[in-house]
């Protein structure tokens, strides 16, 4: 599958958002134009997962949007999910790609450059590598990587995209584009903001301006 030059991809956290339900962050993030979803709700119930995954594949019909699940290949390709994204003890991705369409993306969670590499060699579609900058939520793997870290794993990778993760601001954003980064990805920066629809064309407009 080809690979957009650029991509915005929200992943969610129910917890994070209080009182607030995650569906409207959702179908917010789509009608925002939010290239990739990632659904990571972890300690969520197979049923409820379920449920969730395929209301917010329904959602993404006739939009630019996919939806990725964490981890749980059984519900993404039940749901009729886009994709799989796979974590440090999730299957490999070499496992995933015998079991699913060419056109189901297997991403992967790396925190080096040669875990980037690896990933690309697995057949990965694409790598969420971080975390770049520093962030409360991925403490438990040391200390942030960098920009130089970023590039390094860019350069080394022939058509696999590299997206950003981990402490990314809209400032911060263009940063991670001028090292290399195929995208962004990001909980905070998606779901703490007054209007998702003012962050999304904030970011176009900056990263993706002539």
């Amino acid at each position: 599958m080809n690979a957009p030059s650029f991509r915005l991809c929200y992943i969610t956290d129910r917890l994070a958002l209080g009182s607030r339900p995650l569906l409207p962050s959702i179908q917010a993030a789509i009608d925002a134009g939010i290239d990739m979803i990632q659904i990571r709700e972890k300690g969520l119930d197979t049923r409820p997962l379920l449920e969730l995954v395929q209301r917010a594949t329904a959602s993404t019909r006739g939009s630019a949007t996919r939806v990725i699940v964490n981890d749980r290949l059984d519900v993404a390709m039940t749901a009729g999910a886009d994709g799989v994204h796979l974590g440090n003890e999730s299957m490999r991705a070499q496992s995933a790609r015998m079991v699913v369409p060419p056109d189901f993306w297997v991403g992967v969670s790396c925190h080096s450059a040669e875990d980037v590499w690896a990933a690309e060699q697995a057949g990965a579609d694409y790598a969420l590598l971080g975390p770049i900058f520093e962030t409360p939520s991925k403490l438990r793997y040391g200390p942030p990587l960098g920009l130089d870290v970023l590039m390094q794993a860019v350069r080394g990778v022939r058509r696999m995209p590299v997206i950003a993760l981990g402490g990314i601001t809209v400032e911060r954003a263009a940063e991670c584009l001028a090292a290399g980064a195929a995208g962004i990805a990001g909980i905070s920066i998606f779901q703490q903001c007054d209007s998702l629809l003012e962050r999304v064309s904030t970011l176009r407009r900056e990263l993706l301006s002539p």
